[in-house]
This record gives structure tokens, C-alpha cells and sequence, in this order.
């Protein structure tokens, strides 16, 4: 059971962890790395400074050291001097004042010496950490300045994914039906040339209708007006001309054909 309990939880552990990787903001998740990196630079600039800071206490107790080393030597050199003028003078008190005084630079100066051969070996080591120091400062600082650099090309990368995420979601919406309820961009589009096909048709039926209607009202008028000129026409030459015959039939007037087989 408890195993079967483990197998679950790390299941869970692992799902949760993909889902908040699938829904993440990169541009977030970009600016973490991002802060993270620069609080470690700064992390690393603390700890060279401190380094630094070491070689230079190093340094400076060094320097003093030196300074004492010359100093005490010089003392324990007059009190050499004095106790020999004291000696030559034969002044026995002063001999062994100037003569302890001596040895207790001498003392002080082989204390010095020690101090700063140790001194010495810890500058150089502090120089050398510090050297690192700083070569680690100048290469983390290099590597960041290309994180930041990089940065601005993958949000530059991002908002054109975006961008063509964005395009490419219109463009099947145009292709693709987005659901059942919802007609797709070409659906419509056949619909709506539908209704107008039918509007052309049955607009070119009713220009025609009228276009047939006109054509007939003109050669009717055209008919009287040629029949009105060619009465004009005979009446100037002195030819009786009876009413034409299809004005004599809707009078009910026999025409030229029935007269002749009325003759007959």
C-alpha cells in the first residue's frame, strides 16, 4: 500500500509539473532565468569581493610588518652601537642596558621575519584567489550579458510565434468550422453567393420579360408610323387607298381575299 502511495504521489508530482510547464508564460519563465542569473552574478561579486577585500588586509599587514621589520632593525642596530660606545667608555651599567635592549630587538626581529614570511605566503595565495576572483566575476559578467542579449532575440522569437500562432488560428477559423452551432468562413460565404446568384436570376428574368413587353410596344408603333407614311405616299401620287388590312378585319371588313372569292 505504501508503495502503491509513493508510485501515486510521484505520478501526481510529475503531472502537475508537466501542466504548469504547458501553461507557463515563456516570457515569465524567461524573466525568472533571467533574475536568477543576475542574483547570482551578484552573489559571485560579494564573494570576490570578500576575497579581494582579504588579499588586500593581507597586503596592508604585510606592509606594516616590513615597515616594523625596518624599524625595529634599525633600534636593534643603535642599541648594538650604543652598547659598544658604552663599552669603550667603560660605562658597565649602560653596556648591559644597551646590550639587553639589542637582544630584545633581536628577538622582536626574528618574530617579524616569521610573521611576514607567513604574511607572504598568504598574499600570494589571497593574490592568486583574488585573480580568480575576478576572472570568475569577468566571465560570469560576459556570460550574462549574452543571457540579456538573448533575452531580447527570444522575446523578439516569442512575439513572432505569437504572432504567427495568432495568424495561423485565423486562418483555420476561415478553413474550419468552429463548431456545431457556428458556421465555418466558407460555409457562409457559399450561402451568401447562393442568395445572390438567385437575386442576379431572377433579375435578368424580369429584365427580360419587360425588354420583350418593350420591343413589342416599339415595332407596333413603328407599324402604324409606316402605315401612316405609306398612305401619305399614295394620297400625294393619287392612289386611293383603302384602311389597311389589319384595321379592316378588326372592323369585321372582309379583306382582299374575301372579295375575290366572293366573286368567284
Amino acid at each position: 500500500m505504501l508503495t502503491y502511495l509513493k508510485k501515486r504521489w510521484k505520478y501526481l508530482v510529475a503531472k502537475l509539473g508537466g501542466n504548469f510547464e504547458e501553461n507557463a508564460d515563456p516570457k515569465i519563465q524567461l524573466q525568472q532565468a533571467i533574475t536568477e542569473a543576475q542574483d547570482q552574478h551578484r552573489r559571485l561579486r560579494e564573494q570576490a569581493a570578500n576575497v579581494i577585500a582579504n588579499q588586500k588586509q593581507t597586503e596592508m599587514r604585510l606592509n606594516r610588518s616590513i615597515e616594523e621589520l625596518e624599524r625595529v632593525n634599525a633600534n636593534a642596530r643603535q642599541a648594538v652601537l650604543m652598547a659598544e660606545e658604552a663599552k669603550q667608555s667603560g660605562e658597565a651599567d649602560k653596556v648591559a642596558s644597551y646590550t639587553s635592549a639589542a637582544e630584545q630587538f633581536a628577538n622582536r626581529l626574528i618574530t617579524l621575519e616569521a610573521d611576514i614570511e607567513g604574511l607572504k605566503a598568504m598574499h600570494f595565495q589571497a593574490a592568486e584567489a583574488a585573480d580568480q576572483a575576478k576572472a570568475a566575476v569577468r566571465q560570469n559578467s560576459e556570460l550574462l550579458q549574452k543571457k540579456l542579449s538573448e533575452q531580447k532575440a527570444l522575446l523578439s522569437q516569442l512575439d513572432q510565434a505569437k504572432m504567427q500562432e495568432t495568424v495561423n488560428s485565423a486562418m483555420a477559423t476561415l478553413s474550419e468550422s468552429v463548431g456545431d452551432e457556428v458556421p465555418s468562413f466558407d460555409q457562409v460565404r457559399e450561402k451568401i453567393e447562393a442568395r445572390y446568384a438567385k437575386a442576379r436570376a431572377v433579375s435578368e428574368l424580369t429584365e427580360s420579360n419587360v425588354d420583350a413587353r418593350m420591343r413589342e410596344i416599339e415595332a407596333a408603333a413603328r407599324n402604324v408610323e409606316a402605315n401612316a407614311k405609306l398612305s401619305e405616299i399614295k394620297a400625294q401620287l393619287g392612289i386611293e387607298s383603302g384602311p389597311p388590312a389589319e384595321q379592316a378585319q378588326l372592323e369585321g371588313g372582309p379583306g382582299p381575299a374575301s372579295d375575290s372569292s366572293s366573286s368567284d
